[in-house]
């Protein structure tokens, strides 16, 4: 397989990114098992979490699932400094407004229709019109794209309606791309409901699902970037962490969709039967602020607490040291864009300091901090109480918090209702899992400001991030780009409306007696369509994280 490298023709400094994968660079990687197994499978069995439906991208499926299926213009993700051409063969930026792109000639759509520069043109403007959540800002808004259209057989051009650096390192590495004859048939409106199985031009085709039995995929033989090396995935439902480890222990399956659990690794790690390898995910644990609560909208007592999270306890007492503390904030410190220099330090003194100087004091001796009112306040922390991690760091949170005077009670919640909250922000604070898309994507980073996520509420305003946005929005290189969004990393780091807590390590588990294909790629674990494509194919496409 032959795929040129992403040329980049400047008019004013050049686009310049990485050489080399980077991301996973201050991780652990490796493998703390090199036990070994056979390059190639006739099937794998592999438990997943929980029943995503027919995988319909516009339904909010996991990338991980969906990428078996379908392709992107660039790989393997926007997570990595260099991603590669992959269904393009070139991808150019023209100016600051313009990227051009061309197509490879060797792509079928697993019903055999031929992929085309339509197909294409038809995807961006799709997901243009469909609600499609998870990909709708980078068509609508982070980088607003005013035309896709073709300019040859085989060719593409692109014209946002402001400047976009990013465009190719981050939106034509993030969207999959569907098939026009399939998909021109949904009304866009109505994407969400579509249940037919996908059509896709990935390295396996889904042939069969079941909400009880799970999904079935087989090799696509047609594969234009070589023939996978496993040629069936077999994926049951093992919602349950100590279900899905005890089958794989016994051998009842492979592998599974999720990281081993602290308590777990050394007993896997002893075992000869099992590998295991070390990644460094782009998720971590954090702590939300409801900003749309008088209390959270003031930039300063969020400061204050802030300062009073002490993270390296954090990581030794729930991550058991397997990771790093979360002193670099929000972006994750492995994402191509993070701030090196950026840090949130721990500093209760500091933290005490600020709340007094907000009015919140200790008027009855009772060692809780009273509003600058004079009333007794105590603020609910909600978590998952089926998850015992986060239930712990929530404890631990309320014992830092105590500590300098603000008083927390921890609710642990069902899944459901935790959802219902978050949605609704009928919450004060509230643990839950970042997603390498919110912390590692840099156009993610400014729509969470814009969406509500991170900002955004029609009464508060926010005059230091909106001159900030001003200035990355006028940038026109990637290099400016990313200095101007490390200017926007430090302000939110100062006064946070989310707290990352650690940055864990985590251990993939698998039967090194039936498969030894896996591989780690920066935010997708062991489990995706890398480790499942031959060596030359997953080095070319700059997949494999690096390894210490």
């Amino acid at each position: 397989m032959q795929l040129t490298r992403i040329v980049r023709r400047s008019y004013a400094v050049p686009l310049v990114l990485a050489p080399a994968l980077l991301v996973a660079a201050c991780g652990s990687g490796g493998t703390t098992d090199t036990a070994s197994g056979p390059d190639t499978a006739d099937s794998l069995t592999i438990a997943v979490a929980k029943d995503s439906g027919p995988l319909n991208i516009f339904a909010g499926q996991t990338d991980q699932m969906t990428e078996l299926v379908y392709d992107k213009l660039l790989s393997p993700s926007p997570y990595v400094a260099d991603p590669q051409p992959w269904l393009a063969t070139d991808v150019r930026q023209v100016d600051a407004t313009t990227w051009d792109v061309d197509l490879r000639e060797d792509v079928t759509w697993h019903d055999g229709e031929a992929f085309t520069a339509d197909d294409v043109v038809f995807s961006f403007h799709y997901m243009h019109a469909a609600p499609t959540g998870r990909y709708t800002h980078h068509v609508n808004d982070t980088p607003s794209i005013s035309t896709v259209e073709t300019t040859g057989e085989n060719s593409v051009r692109f014209v946002c309606d402001y400047a976009c650096p990013e465009l190719g390192p981050v939106t034509l590495a993030d969207l999959p791309i569907i098939p026009e004859h399939v998909w021109s048939k949904v009304d866009p409106s109505k994407a969400k409901e579509m249940t037919d199985l996908p059509v896709g031009t990935g390295p396996f085709k889904l042939v069969d699902y079941s909400p009880t039995s799970g999904y079935r995929f087989e090799a696509n033989a047609d594969y234009f970037a070589g023939t996978p090396t496993v040629e069936e995935l077999v994926m049951p439902v093992i919602a349950d962490n100590a279900a899905a480890f005890t089958a794989l222990s016994s051998g009842q399956i492979d592998a599974a969709d999720r990281a081993l659990t602290p308590e777990l690794v050394d007993r896997f790690t002893a075992s000869n039967d099992i590998g295991v390898v070390t990644v460094a995910p782009l998720s971590y644990p954090e702590l939300k602020l409801n900003f749309t609560r008088d209390t959270f909208a003031q930039a300063d007592f969020r400061a204050a607490l802030n300062l009073a999270v002490d993270r390296d306890e954090l990581l030794e007492v729930v991550g058991l040291g397997q990771g790093r503390p979360g002193t670099q904030g929000y972006v994750h410190p492995d994402a191509p864009f993070a701030d090196p220099d950026a840090s949130t330090p721990y500093d209760a003194a500091r933290a005490s300091a600020m709340l007094d100087e907000l009015g919140w004091a200790d008027r009855d001796g009772d060692g809780r901090r009273e509003n600058p009112a004079g009333e007794p306040t105590v603020f609910d922390l909600i978590v998952n109480g089926g998850n015992a991690p986060q239930v712990r760091a929530a404890e631990l949170l309320a014992e830092d918090f105590a500590e300098v005077g603000v008083a927390v009670a921890v609710k642990p919640l069902d899944s459901g209702s935790l959802s219902d909250a978050s949605s609704n922000k009928t919450y004060d604070m509230m643990v839950t899992t970042n997603s390498p898309h919110a912390v590692a994507d840099s156009t993610q980073f400014i729509m969470s400001h814009r969406s509500g996520n991170l900002w955004k509420h029609p009464d508060l305003v926010y005059p230091e991030f909106d001159a900030l946005y001003d200035a990355w929005k006028v940038t026109e290189t990637n290099d400016a780009r990313i200095a101007a969004m490390q200017d926007m990393q430090k302000l939110f780091n100062r006064q946070p409306t989310a707290i990352a807590l650690y940055y864990p390590d985590e251990f993939w588990a698998f039967r090194a007696d039936t498969f030894g294909g896996w591989i780690e790629t920066p935010g997708y674990g062991i489990v995706h369509k890398w480790s499942f494509l031959p060596a030359d194919v997953v080095e070319t496409a700059n997949a494999e994280a690096p390894q210490d």
